[in-house]
């Protein structure tokens, strides 16, 4: 497939791309909830540094799934989606030194807006991609997370990182569904012409 004419759009069902994007991401993210609920709670100074990888990991993600789907002129939502997990990845390193508070906050808005991004991106790719209810759905409750950890920042309670973790768990789950959803899709269609 030539990754740079071709678009989000245009992208097959059972697209192999996307398969592979979905289980990396699942793979990371697992890997990161690991991290965190280990050495990151143990060693705040590693949290930090996994709370700023985090968004930083998704800016990347976005930029190699918008190279393999057509650029990011031809898929929006992901540039915005990128430009935002950046900034958010700064912002979270600034934030640190303003304590966990200031980071929950940060994070909240960056799960909001990266849930409202995500959800765009599975509508848009609905009619051509397929697989795309679990990205519609990781997408809604990013943005209700979102809210939530912003209300949980003005708490009295010390936030930490097992606070963020549960919310990156949930995302591998729908990464997890969505790859799945892909092999299930490709199966089918195998079957079909025997039928």
């Amino acid at each position: 497939m030539n990754s740079q004419t071709r678009s989000a759009d245009a992208a097959p069902q059972g697209s192999p791309w996307l398969k592979t994007y979905y289980f990396l991401r699942a793979a990371f993210s697992i890997a990161w909830v690991l991290a965190a609920f280990t050495v990151g709670k143990q060693m705040p100074a590693v949290g930090t540094v996994l709370l700023v990888v985090y968004p930083a990991w998704d800016a990347l993600a976005n930029w190699l799934d918008a190279r393999q789907s057509g650029g990011l002129a031809r898929n929006p939502t992901q540039k915005l989606n990128l430009l935002a997990s950046g900034v958010v990845a700064l912002a979270i390193a600034v934030a640190s030194a303003f304590g966990m508070h200031a980071v929950l906050d940060v994070f909240g808005l960056w799960a909001g807006v990266a849930g409202i991004l995500q959800l765009a991106t599975g509508l848009r790719r609905w009619k051509t991609a397929g697989a795309q209810w679990p990205m519609i759905l990781s997408g809604a409750q990013s943005t209700l997370a979102g809210g939530l950890f912003i209300h949980q920042a003005t708490g009295q309670n010390m936030p930490a990182i097992t606070d963020i973790a549960p919310y990156a768990a949930v995302g591998a789950f729908y990464f997890l569904v969505s790859g799945i959803s892909i092999v299930v899709g490709e199966l089918r269609g195998r079957r079909k012409p025997a039928a």
